[in-house]
């Protein structure tokens, strides 16, 4: 079963994906797919934290904040469950570098078929993305154009998975599928 599960920062959108990883799991192994890179104090404070809830939990960790299909080279997908957390950093992995002043402007397409892909040959997993689309104020051109890739990704998945669904105030609103809860 796959699981695509967006919602705002703070919502308890990693304590639901945890929650589900572990009932699809049925005590096999879970990969936890850890997307994010530290660029400064605050990112490592945050990794810390995550890496903290996890603790006792039986996580394989698989450092893959790029080329998300290199990470089944290292797991079994035909019985290990998978929680990526987050498409919202490894989009931004995808698409800025520090090296380069430009947007990957393929990112978005590349990341998105990579998603849906990854989807379609894992046993289990659960997507983790951040609804970053209603704010109404106005963003530069960069912030534009990975807001529209990262919508370009989550629609992807929300087509791929099993279940849909988005977390508010720790509370699921299911559009597709069920949580297995």
């Amino acid at each position: 079963m796959t699981i695509f599960i967006s919602g705002g920062c703070k919502n308890g959108k990693s304590s639901i994906a945890e929650y589900c990883c572990e009932a699809l799991a049925k005590g096999g192994p879970k990969y936890y797919i850890a997307t994010m890179i530290a660029y400064d104090n605050e990112d490592r404070e945050r990794i810390k934290r995550h890496v903290a809830s996890r603790a006792g939990k039986n996580f394989i960790t698989l450092e893959q904040p790029k080329d998300l299909l290199a990470c089944l080279e290292n797991s079994d997908p035909s019985e290990g469950t998978y929680l990526l957390d987050s498409v919202t950093a490894l989009l931004i992995n995808e698409m800025y570098s520090p090296d380069c002043p430009e947007a990957d402007h393929k990112a978005g397409e590349r990341t998105a078929k990579a998603l849906a892909e990854f989807a379609r040959r894992v046993k289990n997993a659960v997507f983790v993305s951040d609804y970053i689309y209603s704010e109404g104020a106005e963003y530069s051109e960069y912030t534009e154009e990975y807001m529209k890739a990262l919508a370009l990704c989550d629609r992807a998945l929300a087509a791929a998975c099993d279940c849909v669904a988005e977390i508010s105030g720790a509370l699921p609103t299911v559009y597709k599928g069920e949580l297995p809860l």
